[in-house]
């Protein structure tokens, strides 16, 4: 089980104060700026304000994939909580996603060349993605693993530019998104799709659960 990470790899965090501002108290803080997340957060109800952080996500040497997702997950939830300390006593989450084919990690393509490789090596076969959450309060560390598989269909090259050209997977994991156009190349997905788009609700609600935060509750308004 990997340990949970320490302050040490902060490099900075602050409470962004440009996040809206809902009409009831928040229920938690989420230490990502992902609007993906976001919106999977508002889609259950669940009253959240933003916390930006900055972690070194580099992988440690020989460091297998869904323990490297745990353990960044982790460490922006404890960032979080860093920035929120004297603030308040709210539990802040925390989430990472990798996308791995041949036991590898994809990362965010950086350039063209890069988004249409990464498509070209997805194409045609099958791929793993799992996604860590964890959620901290007080001195308690909570965390759960979602991983899926994903199929892709065959992508021609000519497809492959028009989707990076679209835009669309600059800033994602894999270079695709389960959400927007990479949905069509997608034949079968065993899992979590809340999961491969980067919050698994499920495995979600249960550390919420565990903070006192009940779902389809009366009092959950």
């Amino acid at each position: 089980m990997p340990t949970p990470c320490c302050a040490a790899i902060l490099t900075t965090a602050a409470v962004d104060m440009t996040a809206p501002q809902h009409e009831s108290a928040s229920q938690l803080y989420l230490a990502s700026t992902s609007p993906r997340r976001r919106e999977l957060l508002n889609q259950i109800g669940v009253r959240h304000e933003v916390v930006a952080v900055v972690i070194d996500e580099n992988p440690i040497a020989g460091e297998r994939a869904d323990n490297y997702v745990i353990r960044l997950a982790q460490a922006k939830a404890v960032a979080g909580k860093l920035a929120c300390r004297g603030k308040t006593n709210l539990p802040v989450l925390g989430a990472d996603t990798a996308v791995v084919v041949d036991d590898m990690i994809l990362g965010k393509p950086a350039n063209e060349a890069e988004g249409v490789a990464m498509l070209s090596r997805l194409a045609g076969r099958s791929h793993i993605v799992h996604t860590a959450v964890a959620i901290v309060r007080d001195e308690i560390h909570h965390y759960l693993l979602s991983t899926s598989t994903v199929s892709f269909r065959h992508i021609t090259e000519t497809e492959a530019l028009a989707y990076w050209n679209s835009g669309e997977p600059a800033d994602k994991a894999g270079g695709y998104a389960v959400q927007g156009l990479g949905a069509i190349f997608i034949a079968r997905l065993e899992g979590s799709y809340s999961g491969v788009m980067g919050l698994p609700l499920y495995e979600t609600a249960q550390l919420l659960r565990r903070c006192g935060i009940t779902l389809l509750s009366p009092n959950n308004k």
